[in-house]
């Protein structure tokens, strides 16, 4: 696993192992950073349920103005930190070891683009769904990466499918607003 774009590309990131945790491939990441390349420059970034953290460090690389990194697990918080170390982005990174669900009801920020990956088999991802309209700007979008299983809703408050693109057994939805 790795950067693959901007300031930090070819930095080797590091991942748990274990079966808990699932990074996202670099063809799907290479995907969804070209989709939204041009969108990216000087946003907020948030990264939901970010293992590693790689989706909000490529953010970072290729020139979101911060990126908030949130996970429940202790040992992804420390990999995570690692990583923002390593590819020297710490002072544009919040890490934060939260449930996503709890940190959405808190939190009082406003995000441009917010990427969800939640552990495929779980509830998490319809706990969230509902609580991103609180989180997001009228312009945001919604990235969502799940299993061809995985049904989501066509709409979540404003923000509706604007696309879906499958890769093998992923599926990466992104949601807009009045689209």
């Amino acid at each position: 696993m790795r950067v693959i774009a901007g300031f930090a590309r070819g930095t080797k990131l590091r991942a748990l192992e274990n079966n808990d945790i699932r990074p996202t491939t670099d063809k799907v990441k290479e995907a969804v950073f070209s989709m939204i390349h041009f969108e990216l420059i000087g946003k907020n970034f948030l990264d939901l349920f970010a293992g590693s953290g790689q989706m909000a460090i490529e953010a970072l690389s290729n020139g979101a103005k911060s990126a908030t990194i949130v996970d429940a697990n202790r040992k992804s918080i420390d990999v995570i930190k690692e990583n923002i170390s390593k590819c020297k982005c710490e002072n544009s990174a919040n890490v934060i070891y939260s449930k996503a669900e709890s940190f959405l009801r808190s939190t009082k920020e406003k995000y441009d683009i917010i990427y969800l990956d939640p552990p495929y088999f779980t509830d998490d991802m319809d706990k969230v769904l509902p609580l991103l309209a609180d989180v997001c700007k009228d312009t945001s979008i919604i990235i969502c990466e799940t299993t061809r299983e995985k049904n989501l809703p066509d709409t979540i408050a404003n923000f509706k499918i604007s696309k879906q693109k499958r890769y093998g057994k992923i599926i990466i939805t992104f949601y807009r607003s009045g689209e």
